[in-house]
């Protein structure tokens, strides 16, 4: 339709799924587009977009703590003479809009919440050479004021969207490929720390919006016969385990599964609440190729869950713990030791859940500290109590008692590999057990995969029980008083053991990962010789 594509500029490392919507969207309506990384650097980036010179570029500004560096590459592109029209889209541009224009100038205008038929609208008009100004769902700049047109109702039936674009496949493991996908949009939940409820509100949509599950698993069957992928990896906020008015969908869903005889050759993973978990559902989809849920658990008390507006208890955490146990489904979780009302007694306090969460190696122990990310009831606390530091984009808090902005200075950074780092323990203990849940499931299970699913559970088990007493042993340092500021010889000692356990629990890891590894291979090997 136009030999000037619409370029996208946005972070690749996985599918961005907001901008493969947008590309199938604009693709059905007979346009070429571009997704460029974000991480390609400003001289390769202004190197290709003057060489396609494009007819619109779309920004994709999903996380706050990145709109710093997208101002510096506008401003980059600008003076060195793009004049597309530059347009952004995302969480942060949808609710900040004035914020980012008055941060970013150079952009042209805003795509405000669910972009597929505002950006395809303003695509076609700037095509058309028609006023755009007018389009619903659109902020932009006339004379120097900000102005927001009405939003734009949203899309009820999710199912009328093309399939995403992907820009290509990865490995998951073992010579497996994976994708991403989601089976709905919005969460009914009102967590203090997450904005997610505040999207939905300005947006306009009041509920959560579930795809049909037979038009789900028609996307992942497309994907793994079209496409080769074999791992999924659902990005839905939280997963449909439990819609409303008990609707069937998880039932429908495995038996479509079932009737596309997929159940064999896929696995798949989802994001759920703890208190979601129940056996019955969980075994049927364990036996239909789930093998992972990212839980939301946050806090291990119930005073920190209440705080944290979680609607749930420890309790309830911990029986749907028992029941991923029991069935053999793996779980990662997010937990945010540290928070705006932290104390040593918290922090002893969750310290002992996660002991007694991952004392077992079943999954490796990690934490966060709390983001008061915008347009959330957290920030609103700080930003009423005086507590917000730092600029727009980057606020963040110190804590009330000052021994513990020491302990968690010192944690995060003697830790900071252990937890973060792609090699770290954290992560290839994770890769270990996701090694050997792609074998499982693929593979001829025997007595010497059984021996190294125990080897790496135990490797794990005593990464975690380190890691913990280590935590322990630092937090009574810490409230005592009795260090200088990380000059104290014992924190020394504590800094180099930290380093010397990592890089042996590490090796453990890693030893089994190339075990599990060499025993895939040989079964591939004997697969070839038989046929």
């Amino acid at each position: 339709m136009n030999n000037h594509p619409i370029v996208f500029v946005a972070f690749t490392q996985s599918d961005n799924l907001g901008v493969g919507y947008l590309v199938s969207a604009l693709s059905e309506a007979g346009y070429q587009s571009l997704i460029i990384d974000f991480q390609s650097g400003k001289e390769e980036i202004l190197k290709t977009l003057k060489r396609i010179k494009p007819l619109v570029m779309g920004f994709s500004v999903i996380f706050q703590y990145h709109i710093y560096e997208f101002k510096k590459l506008i401003n980059y592109l600008r003076e060195s003479g793009i004049t597309s029209h530059f347009t952004a889209g995302g969480q942060y541009a949808s609710m900040r809009y004035a914020d980012l224009f008055k941060l970013i100038p150079s952009l042209n205008s805003i795509v405000r919440f669910e972009g597929e038929y505002t950006f395809l609208e303003l695509v076609n008009c700037i095509y058309s050479g028609v006023d755009w100004q007018e389009i619903k769902g659109l902020a932009y700049k006339r004379n120097g004021k900000i102005i927001a047109n009405p939003l734009r109702p949203p899309e009820m039936d999710l199912d009328k969207f093309p399939f995403p674009m992907r820009l290509s496949f990865k490995e998951y493991a073992l010579d497996k490929q994976f994708a991403t996908l989601i089976a709905s949009r919005g969460c009914l939940n009102n967590c203090s720390f997450c904005n997610n409820r505040e999207y939905i509100k300005q947006s306009s949509v009041f509920f959560k919006r579930i795809r049909k599950p037979e038009k789900v698993v028609s996307e992942m069957q497309f994907l793994h016969y079209k496409m080769d992928c074999s791992v999924f990896l659902f990005e839905d906020d939280d997963f449909p385990v439990k819609a409303e008015k008990g609707s069937d969908w998880i039932e429908r869903f495995c038996y479509e599964l079932k009737r596309k005889k997929l159940v064999d050759k896929i696995m798949w993973k989802i994001n759920c609440r703890p208190d979601e978990i129940d056996y019955k559902r969980f075994t049927l989809m364990k036996d239909h190729g789930l093998y992972l849920v990212f839980l939301g658990i946050d806090d291990g008390t119930n005073i920190g869950l209440t705080r944290l507006n979680k609607h749930m208890t420890i309790k309830e955490t911990l029986k749907g713990i028992d029941i991923l146990k029991r069935v053999e489904i793996g779980f990662d979780y997010g937990f945010m030791l540290f928070q705006p009302a932290s104390t040593f007694r918290s922090i002893y306090d969750n310290l002992e859940f996660l002991e007694q969460l991952c004392g077992d190696g079943y999954t490796p122990v990690t934490f966060l500290k709390l983001k008061p990310y915008f347009d959330t009831r957290v920030e609103k606390e700080l930003l009423e109590e005086g507590r917000l530091v730092g600029k727009p984009g980057f606020l963040d808090y110190d804590f009330l008692n000052n021994s513990l902005n020491h302990y968690y200075s010192f944690i995060r950074d003697s830790f900071m590999e252990w937890l973060n780092d792609p090699d770290g323990f954290v992560n290839i203990s994770k890769w270990a057990r996701n090694y050997l849940s792609v074998f499982s499931h693929f593979f001829k299970i025997t007595p010497n995969v059984q021996s190294l699913s125990a080897e790496v559970k135990k490797s794990i088990a005593n990464g975690n029980l380190f890691f913990l007493d280590t935590m322990k042993e630092l937090a009574i340092i810490f409230e005592s008083g009795k260090y200088d500021q990380g000059k104290n010889g014992a924190l020394t000692s504590y800094k180099k053991n930290i380093v010397k356990n990592h890089a042996q629990f590490k090796e453990q890891i890693s030893n089994s990962i190339d075990k599990i590894w060499r025993l895939a291979e040989y079964q591939k090997l004997l697969q070839l010789i038989k046929y």
